[in-house]
């Protein structure tokens, strides 16, 4: 029956598709060849819809991925923004520190904890942490005397490590303060 169904062209090759050699060979009508056809097509419809789906699917998938791409390196960048900001206030502490050798107690309130510390100048220096030209700063839980030029970069960058900066405008009384006759005395100690 193959050789009934090939018509050989010279050469091996098939002249007439499947359903014509059969129709004329009178084993199925044009009702059934239509059938077919219409149910073919159908498939290819169903196919398709699914092959748009998976597609849509998997563009989407790759739309989430590209945006966890994206916010995982935003991350990264301001993780090694955080680092880079940290390590130029260390190194501004190191350069920058003073020693606060002297006997006279000197207290704070540490902003971190809420407590009062006290650290142990000179005369010098306490005048210099009182009208403001030097802060206190923390370096690795270990108190550190700067100036109030570094003090103010440092605050630009990392505003918690700046511990006590006096604010020399408090100390101006105005007019109308009732209480501008009664300054307060410098050998004050709390």
């Amino acid at each position: 029956m193959i050789n009934y169904l090939m018509t050989v062209n010279g050469q091996g090759r098939m002249a007439k598709s499947l359903a014509e050699q059969l129709l004329g060979a009178g084993l199925i009508d044009k009702k059934k060849i239509e059938k077919a056809r219409k149910e073919k097509r159908q498939q290819n419809k169903s196919r398709a819809g699914v092959v748009d789906d998976t597609q849509q699917r998997l563009q989407q998938e790759r739309v989430a991925q590209v945006e966890r791409d994206r916010q995982l390196n935003l991350q990264r960048l301001e993780e090694e923004r955080v680092k880079a900001i940290r390590a130029q206030v260390k190194q501004m502490l190191q350069q920058s520190r003073q020693k606060p050798n002297g006997e006279i107690r000197f207290s704070f309130t540490d902003p971190r904890t809420k407590k009062i510390k006290q650290m142990y100048v000179s005369a010098a220096i306490q005048e210099q942490l009182a009208c403001g030209q030097l802060a206190i700063c923390v370096d690795t839980e270990e108190f550190v005397l700067v100036p109030r030029v570094v003090a103010d970069k440092i605050a630009e960058r990392q505003a918690e490590t700046v511990i006590f900066l006096a604010d020399p405008k408090l100390d101006q009384t105005t007019d109308d303060d009732p209480y501008k006759d009664f300054p307060i005395p410098d050998d004050l100690m709390w």
